[in-house]
């Protein structure tokens, strides 16, 4: 997985952009071909406006999270949380489907054998 870190209006050290990297790694899935982060601060000067968003980038629609806290760390530890239960939700709402096309071959065989008449793959999973 690609790693890109963009840090608006300052310059982030590579200490945060280690434990970015390190973060990101703990989110499990082969299909991610992007992680996409950018680093900011807020209009005003309140100490809870450090923004982390991050954006990966996978086949289908990209997952995006967007946090604030006192420290990047913490955003960033935030962001990855919640990419990891997206990332879980989708995987099994992949395996669902899957299993739901499989029923229906199922089905569609079952059928076949009970009316003797020959079906063709092609036509069930139309």
């Amino acid at each position: 997985m690609d790693i890109i870190i963009q840090s608006l209006g300052f310059k982030a050290g590579e200490s945060i952009e280690r434990f970015i990297a390190e973060k990101l790694k703990t989110v499990k899935s082969d299909k991610i071909v992007r992680a996409n982060v950018t680093l900011f601060k807020g209009a005003d000067p309140d100490p809870e406006n450090n923004f982390c968003e991050i954006r990966l980038e996978i086949p289908g629609n990209d997952l995006f999270v967007k946090k604030h806290s006192t420290y990047f760390e913490t955003s960033v530890s935030e962001c990855v949380d919640v990419l990891k239960q997206q990332v879980n939700k989708n995987k099994e709402k992949h395996v669902h489907n899957l299993q739901a096309d499989a029923v229906k071959i199922q089905d569609a065989l079952i059928e076949s054998d009970v009316d003797d008449g020959d079906i063709e793959l092609e036509d069930v999973v139309k």
